[in-house]
């Protein structure tokens, strides 16, 4: 169901224009997949779909496996703009419309640092367990903003 979920998207994403994921939910849904957000959110990540000033889009290169986080670092890398610290919180800055890949990106990578994340628009919340592993997280996210 997955694999025909992932081929279904693909195909979407080459032949029409997906402005959110909520149109992507949508459409897959015409066609018979009925998903929710999270999983939605999944899929984004395990395909390496990127937001572009056309909507969403299949990326043009394959990602070796062995990178060093390749998901959070190219995500981080393309749409990440800036992270403050505050506590035990970090703020993600992100380019309008991001901040839903990212936080899926995160949630991904299961970070022994991060306890949650909430997305927006252009923020995501990145919840750490204390200041020290969140000043950690913040050092390691900035070497990957672009």
């Amino acid at each position: 169901m997955k694999q025909q979920r992932h081929g279904s998207i693909r195909t979407l994403l080459e032949t029409s224009t997906v402005t959110n994921q909520d149109d992507l939910r949508k459409k897959l849904a015409k066609l018979g997949f009925i998903v929710t957000q999270a999983t939605l959110s999944r899929d984004i990540h395990e395909l390496r779909i990127y937001k572009g000033p056309n909507g969403y889009a299949l990326p043009s290169t394959v990602v070796e496996e062995d990178d060093e986080d390749p998901g959070i670092k190219e995500t981080l890398e393309n749409f990440g703009l800036k992270v403050r610290q505050a506590q035990n919180l970090l703020v993600v800055i992100t380019t309008t419309g991001s901040a839903q890949p990212i936080a899926a990106a995160l949630d991904y990578e299961d970070w022994p640092e991060v306890i949650g994340t909430i997305a927006g628009d252009d923020t995501v919340l990145v919840i750490c367990k204390d200041s020290k592993e969140a000043g950690t997280l913040k050092a390691r996210m900035e070497g990957m903003i672009g």
